[in-house]
């Protein structure tokens, strides 16, 4: 089982409101609650404050913080999103709830890090879209040092000093996140990773940005926050140890793979030898991956390697899948 708690907060009755955490609360649900494919991803219990009607108190969110982490032994994943108010101070980091008049009185992250830290959960991962969140995990009176147990990821907005943006009626944070769970941050088989979804997020950010994420992990397994349609079919990846059996071997092309043979000029030549129809098919795989980067032709195209009778090779990512596939890791 996989199960996150989604929580966007944009009322608050003693400090500015916010205006985009609870459209962000509401983008990151629909990713995590289905894959690409529509299947079950995660349930999700989702929580928005929007009016002193509908307000999130600390104790409501402290609590189903508890019950997030609580009693899982068996959970593969369990996942807390936060998009609302942070609060530093000397004594930690705190999220904000509705009814926070300082800050210090909203939740704090140590306590929600020492709930993570025992949960019984495969893995436990913690992604802040606030103010000052890359305090999360770190002791305040030594910040440098991370204090997280094995099976925790964090992913945060921003480091412990910076603030965390809205744009558009939207975290600028959450919105990189979306677009990595949307595919942007897919490896080559479909799946997303903390680690990706950090990745994408900092270099979309790019090097001037006052906005830093955070990433924290001590994981010892893969972990998947979402599956979608792979750049290549199982099949086709793994067919890579039939074409290149051994590390930095080449694969040798000839005319015969190419099945569009003409010249824009001069047409075909009849000296030729004519298409091959399983050459034809090894040679769709093979431009696949060339569109992929895991393969580059010793010639200025593909096109030109067959027409010429050069070969191919594996690039360094294509030579990392070569290994997975041949390890059975795929």
């Amino acid at each position: 089982m996989r199960k996150a708690l989604v929580v966007g907060i944009d009322h608050y009755t003693f400090i500015t409101p916010l205006t985009g955490a609870v459209n962000d609360a509401y983008s990151v649900k629909e990713k995590l609650a289905k894959n690409a494919d529509e299947s079950q991803n995660f349930e999700v219990c989702l929580k928005t404050g929007t009016s002193p009607a509908n307000a999130i108190e600390r104790q409501e969110l402290r609590d189903l913080i508890e019950q997030l982490f609580a009693g899982n032994q068996g959970i593969e994943v369990a996942l807390l999103y936060f998009a609302g108010h942070g609060h530093l101070e000397a004594t930690g980091g705190y999220l904000c709830a509705s009814d926070c008049k300082t800050g210090h009185d909203g939740v704090p992250l140590a306590e929600i890090m020492t709930m993570a830290n025992l949960s019984k959960a495969q893995n436990k991962i913690i992604m802040l879209d606030s103010c000052h969140s890359g305090i999360a995990g770190s002791h305040p009176a030594l910040p440098a040092m991370a204090e997280i147990t094995e099976g925790v990821t964090i992913l945060t907005a921003s480091t412990a000093e910076q603030y965390a943006s809205e744009k558009n009626g939207a975290g600028l944070f959450t919105s990189l996140l979306v677009d990595a769970l949307g595919g942007e941050a897919a490896n080559l088989v479909g799946e997303i990773t903390p680690g990706a979804v950090y990745a994408h997020v900092d270099q979309s950010l790019g090097s001037w940005t006052k906005q830093r994420p955070v990433f924290k992990t001590n994981v010892n397994r893969f972990v998947s926050l979402r599956r979608v349609q792979p750049s290549l079919e199982l099949t086709e990846l793994r067919r890579i140890i039939d074409f290149f059996p051994s590390p930095g071997k080449k694969f040798q092309l000839d005319p015969s793979f190419e099945p569009e043979r003409q010249k824009p000029t001069t047409g075909d030549d009849p000296a030729l030898p004519p298409p091959d129809l399983e050459k034809n098919k090894i040679f769709a795989i093979l431009q696949k991956y060339n569109r992929v980067g895991m393969l580059v032709p010793d010639a200025k195209h593909m096109w030109h390697a067959a027409m010429e009778s050069k070969t191919v090779r594996l690039t360094a990512l294509g030579e990392h899948y070569r290994r997975l596939v041949s390890n059975g890791r795929i």
